[in-house]
């Protein structure tokens, strides 16, 4: 005969610290700005025209420096909250502890969101400056990028974690490894496509 078994999900078990950072190297920041998103949208909608004769749209350094930044509604700027997320994902290969699970148990809470696509934000301390680099485009051409620096930088990271997987040591220490071996921002030490600029790494400097 089959037997009846009683299951028991446990309720979720959240847990939220908030740690001070500063950062060790300048933080860069490139957004994909909605400028840049108009002018893919506008020749995807006009296929394969040929471009032969069309001019070529003259620079604005101190525009480009503007929509480099992200803005929060509130007049602040910000580095996406997903930043760290991805990075504190990214860091538990250190540890050996599974990314499939850091997915579910680490989240960052938001100081407000950004004015033109509502991306959540983390406040950012310091003042930006203009950054000129030289680079190369995926053609080999040569190009230069025009990028948002802090040369002196702080934050404060509000962490929600699973206490069933984490404790709140395991997500300062795991931070902390954000910090000195992943990175945030351009030019991290964790690129996708290079071994960075050194830019982007932090220390923490204590539970806020």
């Amino acid at each position: 005969m089959a037997t009846e078994k009683e299951i028991q999900i446990r309720a979720p078990n959240m847990a939220t610290a908030s740690f001070g950072i500063r950062g060790t190297a300048p933080f860069v920041q490139l957004r994909f700005s909605a400028k840049v998103q108009e002018g893919l949208l506008k020749k995807h909608m006009e296929g394969s025209q040929a471009k032969k004769g069309k001019k070529r749209e003259a620079k604005d350094p101190e525009a480009l420096f503007e929509e480099a930044m992200y803005l929060s509604t509130d007049g602040w700027r910000g580095i996406p909250a997903s930043s760290f997320r991805k990075a504190l994902v990214s860091a538990c290969r250190l540890v050996g502890f599974k990314m499939t699970l850091a997915k579910l148990g680490v989240f960052i809470e938001p100081d407000g969101f950004d004015a033109e696509d509502g991306t959540p934000l983390i406040r950012i301390q310091g003042e930006p400056a203009l950054h000129i680099s030289h680079t190369r485009n995926a053609t080999g051409v040569p190009d230069i990028r025009i990028r948002a620096m802090w040369r002196e930088w702080a934050a404060t990271v509000r962490i929600t974690y699973d206490a069933d997987l984490f404790n709140e040591v395991d997500v300062a220490n795991l931070l902390m490894r954000v910090g000195m071996q992943v990175g945030i921002g351009e030019g991290r030490p964790d690129s996708r496509e290079s071994v960075g600029m050194g830019w982007g790494t932090f220390g923490l400097v204590g539970k806020k």
